[in-house]
C-alpha cells in the first residue's frame, strides 16, 4: 500500500510540474530568439515596462482631420468586411449605433475578425477602444484583441492595467517584438486610444529593400519609437517577411468583447521634392 500510495504521489507531482511547465500566463523560455537579440519570443525573463499614468483616459475625441478617411465612428459598419476563406461577408461584430463618437462595435466571440474594404500603405491610424469594465482572467485572456496593420503586423490590444504578462504581448506591444517603452494603460471599461504611423515595408521581387517602421502613441505617450519591424508578427514563433501589396487592415477577434469606438486613417504621401 504504502509502495503504491509513493508511485501515485510521483506521478502527480510529475504532472503538476508538466502542468507547470506549460502555462505561459508570464511568458515563455522555449520559444526562438529573433536575429541578433538576446530575449526570445515572449521571453519570461524580459523585463516588464514600468507603468504611467496617463492623462486621457475615456478623453471623447468624436473630431478627425479634414483629410482623414473614417473607418468607423459609431454610426455603421459599412467600411468593413468578415473574411471566411478569402470570401467577404457582413462583419460578425456587435454594433450599437449612437452619434458620431458615442456608438461602438463589440467583439463578438466566435464571429471571427474583420477587415477594412480599403487596402493601406504608410499612414497615420487613430483606434479608440476599451476593454470590458468586468475583469474576467489574467494575462493573454483578459481584454484581448489586435490591430494587424496588412493583417500581418499586430499592435496588441489587452487589459494591461494591473494584468501581468509576457513584456512583448501586453497593450501598445509589436507583438512578439517590442514591449511598449511604458506601460500606458487606462482602468479597465475606460476608453483608450491609439495613434501609430506606419511605415509600409518595401520590396524587390522577394527581398526586402526597406523594412517596415512603426511608432505607437497610447494614451496620448510615446509606448514605441519609430520602431523597425522584424516581419510578419507571430504568437510564440519568430517572424519574417512575406512580400505583398498594400493590404487591409484587421481587428481581431481574441474572443474577448473589446469596444472599438473612433477609427480613421490618413494616407501618408511623400514629401515633394
Amino acid at each position: 500500500m504504502t509502495t503504491t500510495i509513493l508511485r501515485i504521489s510521483t506521478v502527480a507531482l510529475v504532472l503538476a510540474g508538466f502542468a507547470a511547465a506549460q502555462d505561459h500566463k508570464l511568458g515563455y523560455d522555449t520559444t526562438p530568439y529573433y536575429p541578433g537579440s538576446k530575449w526570445r519570443v515572449h521571453d519570461s525573463s524580459r523585463p516588464r515596462p514600468g507603468a504611467v499614468t496617463p492623462s486621457t483616459c475615456n478623453a471623447s475625441s468624436s473630431k478627425t482631420p479634414s483629410d482623414a478617411e473614417v473607418l468607423f465612428d459609431g454610426h455603421d459598419l459599412s467600411k468593413w468586411v468578415s473574411l471566411k476563406n478569402g470570401v467577404a461577408g457582413e462583419p460578425g461584430w456587435k454594433l450599437v449605433e449612437g452619434k458620431p463618437g458615442d456608438g461602438i462595435m463589440e467583439v463578438i466571440p466566435g464571429k471571427g475578425d474583420i477587415y477594412t474594404k480599403a487596402s493601406f500603405g504608410d499612414m497615420q491610424l487613430h483606434v479608440e477602444w476599451a476593454s470590458p469594465s468586468e475583469v474576467k482572467g489574467d494575462s493573454q485572456n483578459r481584454g484581448n484583441s489586435g490591430i494587424k496593420i496588412s493583417g500581418l503586423y499586430e499592435i496588441q490590444v489587452l487589459d494591461s492595467f494591473d494584468n501581468l504578462t509576457y513584456a512583448d504581448g501586453q497593450a501598445g506591444a509589436i507583438y512578439g517584438q517590442y514591449p511598449p517603452l511604458v506601460n500606458a494603460s487606462c482602468k479597465p471599461g475606460e476608453w483608450q486610444a491609439y495613434d501609430i504611423i506606419f511605415e509600409a515595408p518595401k520590396f524587390q521581387g522577394t527581398t526586402v529593400v526597406k523594412p517596415a517602421y512603426a511608432t505607437v502613441i497610447h494614451n496620448g505617450i510615446v509606448v514605441q519609437n519609430h520602431e523597425q519591424i522584424l516581419g510578419t508578427t507571430k504568437n510564440a514563433n519568430v517572424g519574417v517577411y512575406e512580400p505583398h501589396p498594400d493590404k487591409p487592415i484587421m481587428l481581431q477577434n481574441h474572443n474577448t468583447p473589446v469596444r472599438y469606438r473612433l477609427v480613421w486613417v490618413r494616407r501618408l504621401q511623400a514629401r515633394p521634392e
